[in-house]
């Protein structure tokens, strides 16, 4: 009884070879694969971030049949525009951190630039990370916020087009929640 349930053990334990190492098909496709020749993409060439003028400069030809493709050759979009952006020097998301020197104030506010409606920015206090991180939401209708902890001001700087061209402004009736700031007379502020 003892013998038959240690050649068990020793059984499961033991390691399985499989008869054959690798499928034919594997060997059929890795002997035809020797044989395929890169070849240039037909028709377009990659574009340098100076001639990019519209959506369509930012969709790639691609890399060449039967190589691996870079980064820069299948990115898309604002992807490729970052990569095109970043090789010639040029931060297209203005990420640099915060003006953290200061503490900003209604008359002089640290100033977040955004393409969009809306931007949120995380405020650490000042002086730097004296509390922890709060974010603020500043929108076109309403981009001066104040941090609640520190009492810095922000200010959102809209940079984006004129007119988003989507029509959706009036937001179906949708009316701003009020806050305290709402009924807090003028001559306090």
């Amino acid at each position: 009884m003892f013998m038959q349930r240690s050649a068990l053990a020793v059984a499961r334990r033991a390691a399985v070879t499989p008869v054959a190492r690798r499928t034919f098909a594997a060997s059929v496709i890795r002997r035809d694969a020797k044989n395929v020749e890169p070849k240039q993409s037909v028709g377009q060439k990659m574009k340098s971030f100076e001639e990019i003028k519209t959506e369509e400069d930012l969709i790639t030809p691609g890399a060449a049949p039967g190589s691996v493709p870079t980064d820069l050759e299948q990115s898309t979009g604002l992807e490729r525009l970052e990569i095109l952006g970043k090789m010639q020097g040029v931060d297209i998301f203005d990420m640099r951190p915060l003006d953290a020197s200061r503490r900003g104030t209604l008359d002089n506010p640290i100033i977040v630039r955004s393409a969009g409606d809306e931007q949120f920015a995380g405020c650490t206090g000042y002086p730097a990370d004296s509390h922890i991180v709060t974010w603020l939401g500043m929108t076109r209708e309403r981009p001066v916020e104040r941090c609640p902890e520190c009492g810095s001001v922000y200010k959102m700087e809209y940079i984006g087009p004129a007119d988003d061209g989507h029509g959706h402004h009036d937001h179906h009736g949708y009316e701003e929640p009020k806050t305290f700031a709402d009924y807090v007379k003028p001559k306090y502020w």
